[in-house]
């Protein structure tokens, strides 16, 4: 079993990771670098002459070592994640759900609503140079939202009743309610049309990545069991 585990989580976050690494060097990498244009003052869009919104910017791979280094990242990061879900998709098949590519798009889709959609509500994805409160206090709360949003995905699929689906309910909206840690005042450079446009593309490649993870882990783990099962 843990073999299983482990054959199907390293291909699917391999494969999810590399993907997503790539999307993220075409679509969010370039709106990194054109706030931190405005994060070092090269760029200042309130009183001054008015700029243009598409400066020259570096390439994907102009940076060679950088970018390779954000795609192993992102292949491990996701590699992490594949644990995790394939873990959980071995205790679900193990109650008699079935596992495979079709079925692994909804955990994929979990998985998002879990780590980017629930947590990124109330933090949302930023770009340099904006306010924000301490790191510390940010990554408890974030900690906290996935925790909880994780079990409510849970019992959303598996609970079967409708207590289940009424503290699946207060488990999502517990964290907002509490409130995300916010700063004691707003302030920065980059305008704000950037930031909304990385906070878009931060969510969409988010969910495109964990879909191919979810679809990958339980095409993988689904060919890992039919392996199993000729070889007993």
């Amino acid at each position: 079993m843990f073999s299983r585990i482990l054959t199907s989580a390293l291909f699917a976050g391999a494969a999810a990771g590399l993907i997503a690494a790539l999307l993220q060097l075409n679509f969010v990498q370039p709106v990194l670098l054109h706030a931190e244009l405005y994060e070092g003052g090269e760029l200042v869009h309130f009183g001054a002459d008015p700029v243009t919104a598409h400066p020259d910017l570096p390439g994907m791979f102009a940076e060679p070592m950088r970018d390779g280094l954000s795609i192993i990242f992102t292949m491990l990061t996701y590699t992490g994640y594949a644990l995790v879900l394939v873990a959980l998709m071995s205790m679900a098949e193990r109650r008699g759900h079935e596992i495979n590519g079709r079925t692994g798009l909804l955990w994929g889709l979990a998985g998002f609503v879990a780590f980017h959609f629930a947590p990124g509500l109330s933090l949302a994805p930023e770009v340099p140079g904006v306010a924000a409160a301490d790191v510390a206090t940010r990554q408890i709360w974030w900690t906290f939202t996935v925790a909880t949003a994780g079990v409510a995905m849970w019992l959303i699929a598996f609970g079967g009743n409708l207590m289940s689906y009424l503290a699946a309910a207060g488990l999502l909206l517990a964290p907002h309610i509490i409130g995300a840690p916010e700063p004691d005042s707003f302030a920065g450079p980059v305008p704000t049309e950037i930031g909304a446009l990385f906070a878009a593309r931060a969510f969409g490649i988010g969910m495109a990545a964990w879909v191919l993870l979810g679809s990958f882990a339980g095409y993988f783990w689904q060919v890992e069991g039919k392996r199993a099962a000729a070889a007993a």
